[in-house]
Parts: C-alpha cells; structure tokens; sequence
C-alpha cells in the first residue's frame, strides 16, 4: 500500500474546504503521494490536529473568520515545533505582502484555481517530503 499525505485544511467555508478538496483530487502531481485531507473549522482543532501530529501540509484561509488564516499562519510557525509548510489561501493578489508577514510557504487566491493550487501544494509536498526523508 502506498503511502498517504496528509493535508491539513482550515477554513469556516464549507465551499471554500470544498473547492481545496476538489483542486487538489487523489493526488495534486505524478511525484508526490496521494492526499488524505482533514478538515478544520476552527483554531482549536487546527492546534489540536497539529499537536497529534502527521500533517505534511496545512492549507489556510486567510479570509476565515474570527481567528483568520495569516494570524493562525503566523501563530503556527511561533509555536509549532517543526511546523508543517503552509499554503495561504488569500482574497487578493494584493494581500500577498500579508501573506509573506504571516511566514507561509506559498499564497494562492481565492476562489482557488485549480492547476495553480495543485502546483503549489505538490511543490510544499514535495520540499516537506524530502526534508523528511
């Protein structure tokens, strides 16, 4: 059996978890494994599921509301030993500068595209996966 990875995704929009999901599929390139995703709607079980551990890469919403994905980013990278890269979902391509303040590895807009979303993730799968090997 093939090894999985696992692709944290936090947002408060059920759509927004969705279209990640849909983006991404089985497996976002030929060269990394298949993606198993799991859900978080809130802060608390973001940092719950990060102090479990096995997550290879956390995907946030920077548009999530009241704990927003740049904060909770910026956050994770402060406190979390060896956190997992991260990929911001921002609104704007003006928001990136944002992005950059917050530490996170990559930045897409939103709504998510899905062949640029894709890219990113495995280009962060890929840099995580070597690392841990």
């Amino acid at each position: 059996m093939q090894p999985t990875a696992t692709v944290l995704v936090y947002s408060d929009n059920a759509h927004t978890r969705e279209q990640v999901r849909l983006a991404a599929g089985r497996r976002p390139a030929a060269d990394v494994p298949p993606v198993e995703f799991l859900e978080c709607a809130t802060l608390p079980a973001v940092l719950d599921a990060l102090d479990q551990g096995g997550i290879d890469v956390c995907v946030l919403d920077g548009e999530t509301a009241p704990a927003g994905g740049m904060g909770v980013c910026r956050q994770i990278k402060d406190e979390v030993f060896r956190c997992p890269p991260v990929l911001l979902l921002i609104g704007r391509p003006q928001d990136a500068w944002l992005a950059t303040w917050s530490r996170a590895d990559a930045a897409v807009t939103l709504p998510v595209e899905p062949v640029g979303f894709a890219d990113a993730l495995a280009a962060l799968l890929r840099s995580r996966l070597s690392v841990g090997a």
